[in-house]
């Protein structure tokens, strides 16, 4: 089975001289495989001419075709496709009454499609685009599976589900009024007060929505799902915009709506909220805007491990190329002064009502230093001076000036450029050509495809891959990431961290991360600072510390333990006041790096 699909976004014939069209040799022999269509303008592929040459991929200027073949076998599987030369999903993630799914995969695989589909938004077409089917069939489709009576209940209308989306920055424009009203409104389960206090959103509670932060605007979004009487609770990417503490204050409210005769489904990039919040994992892979397949639900241990394994034993499938590597103990390190890049004094910075002090320190050739701490403790406003975007009230940044900085900002909306893509890189001085750039940055990011666009029009998570991109690719010393995790996928973050870490210890540079994704900034980072204090008031920054200090003493701060994977050696939370969680904090006094010593879901 050939899957051909035309990207209509990058597809451009009035600018590529319709070169798929002249150069495919089933047209040149007289048949008709690949043309123009005159509705749409752009170019269509019949799969069944297509020989899967892949001629027509290689001479499209602007990376617009794909062309992927498949087993036979899974064309009985297909549930959706949106049109002719589109994304077709396979398969679908099967939600469990009283558990929490949690769906893992990249973008672009299918994981909103099918969370619309689940939630009886979207109609599955079985590949029929052209001819929809109605229910009866639909549900013979899924006879013999658990989806079966699901879908046979949603048919009827016996189901109720409300699903938070994904862009939860759409809601500060389709919603107008206070926080409080909103809320209200949506009310129906009658338990206000107690998703007010478990969401902690008394701060917020008499603020407009457009006055919201990216992160408030999330917590508000999951509670107007939480307030809503159904049976069906969805959630798209409920994590991002929010630190470590929300992160898990947001993962424990939608544990406790799991129960029975109610579906929770969660569709979550960071790998420990995903393990924390879930009961079963559904993994999603294929080819990102091509295809997508659904894995069967599986346990949340075994489901993630067989996604950083990257192959997935019972489906005999390998869906990547490597494993993702963790370490048990923080390997050692040992500077020698001869190594040291820059050096800070004690900082201090008032800002609108916020003070921040930091304590000295320096970072050396070859040293990841990850940030941690909560949202509005004053990490950026740190970088921000290390950058020379800021000068400190008190202290000195020695070598500011002498070295040569690469600074990627939090928010994307400091990126003002007009021009393509390939116009921003130029500007920027990266080397497209050279081979760390192609196999490590736009290769993993998929920047490719988006060089002939212009910068105004990429989409937030487009914008964060060119802006990470730019930002590594560039000639520096010393580099300074705020978030440059966000909006990507797990595949992609771990791109990113690869990428940070073979430049960091290849090319002898150093590098600062601000992130708050506990397993990429274990995998990443050689040595820590910690912020603390009262977020939007005053925050301290500490020095430089080891792995194993810096974790313990952030993750004391918010009462939280950790344990390793026996098989991985991933970082995974322990449920609060369990064995494990008391025994490391009153006996080990760890709050990180223990090895699990048995095999438990």
């Amino acid at each position: 089975m050939r899957v051909a699909v035309v990207d209509a976004t990058l597809c451009r014939p009035t600018k590529c001289g319709h070169e798929c069209v002249r150069f495919c040799p089933i047209n040149r022999g007289g048949a008709k495989c690949v043309w123009i269509d005159e509705e749409t303008g752009k170019a269509r592929i019949s799969e069944q001419l297509c020989v899967g040459c892949g001629i027509c991929v290689k001479k499209c200027p602007f990376h617009a075709i794909s062309i992927v073949n498949l087993p036979e076998k899974l064309k009985r599987d297909l549930v959706h496709r949106y049109g002719p030369n589109a994304f077709e999903l396979f398969r679908l993630p099967i939600p469990k009454e009283g558990k929490v799914l949690g769906i893992i995969g990249g973008n672009g695989i299918g994981k909103s499609t099918s969370l619309r589909i689940l939630s009886g938004k979207l109609k599955p077409n079985l590949g029929r685009y052209d001819d929809p089917p109605d229910w009866p069939e639909i549900i013979r489709f899924f006879r013999g599976s658990e989806l079966q009576p699901y879908f046979e209940k949603i048919s009827r209308g016996e189901l109720r589900a409300y699903l938070k989306p994904q862009a939860v920055d759409k809601l500060a424009r389709a919603v107008k009024g206070r926080v409080s009203e909103l809320l209200s409104r949506v009310d129906e389960r009658g338990v206000l007060d107690e998703v007010k206090e478990e969401l902690a959103l008394a701060n917020v509670w008499d603020r407009k929505i457009s006055q919201l932060s990216g992160g408030e605007l999330q917590k508000v979004a999951v509670a107007a799902v939480m307030l809503r009487d159904a049976q069906v609770y969805l959630f798209d990417e409920p994590a991002s915009y929010l630190d470590v503490r929300e992160r898990l204050r947001v993962a424990k409210a939608i544990r406790r709506l799991a129960g029975p005769g109610r579906y929770v489904v969660v569709v979550e990039h960071d790998l420990a909220v995903l393990d924390y919040t879930s009961d079963l994992v559904s993994i999603l892979y294929g080819e990102p805007g091509v295809y997508g397949i659904a894995s069967l639900p599986r346990g949340v241990r075994s489901g993630i491990n067989a996604y950083i394994e990257g192959f997935l034993r019972e489906e005999n499938v390998r869906i990547r190329e490597y494993r993702i590597e963790f370490y048990a103990r923080p390997p050692p390190q040992e500077w020698r002064p001869e190594s040291t890049l820059f050096r800070w004094s004690a900082l201090s910075k008032s800002l609108d009502g916020f003070s921040l002090t930091v304590e000295a320190g320096e970072i050396h050739r070859g040293e990841v230093i990850g940030i941690l701490g909560p949202n509005g403790i004053g990490k950026t406003t740190f970088v921000k001076m290390l950058a020379g975007k800021l000068e400190p009230d008190e202290g000195w940044v020695e070598g500011l000036g002498e070295v040569r900085l690469s600074y990627k900002p939090q928010f994307l909306g400091d990126v003002e450029f007009y021009g393509t893509v390939a116009d921003l890189f130029d500007t920027l001085e990266v080397d497209t050509s050279s081979s760390f750039v192609q196999a490590e940055l736009f290769r993993p990011l998929r920047i490719e495809p988006l060089m002939n666009r212009l910068v105004s029009e990429l989409s937030g998570g487009e914008l964060q891959r060119v802006v990470v991109a730019a930002a590594l690719g560039r000639e520096a010393d010393l580099y300074l990431l705020d978030e440059p995790m966000a909006y990507l996928d797990v595949e992609q973050r771990y791109a990113v961290a690869r990428a940070i870490k073979r430049l960091t210890a290849e090319r002898g540079v150093a590098t600062f991360v601000v992130e708050h994704d506990i397993v990429a900034m274990d995998f990443l980072a050689t040595t820590l600072m910690v912020f603390k204090g009262e977020p939007g008031v005053r925050g301290h920054g500490s020095e430089p510390m080891d792995m194993r200090r810096g974790m313990n003493e952030f993750l004391r701060e918010l009462g939280v333990t950790f344990r390793r994977d026996m098989h991985t050696k991933r970082p995974r939370i322990n449920k609060e006041g369990s064995w494990l969680d008391r025994y490391q904090k009153e006996v080990l006094k760890e709050y990180y790096y223990v090895v699990e010593e048995k095999e438990e879901e």
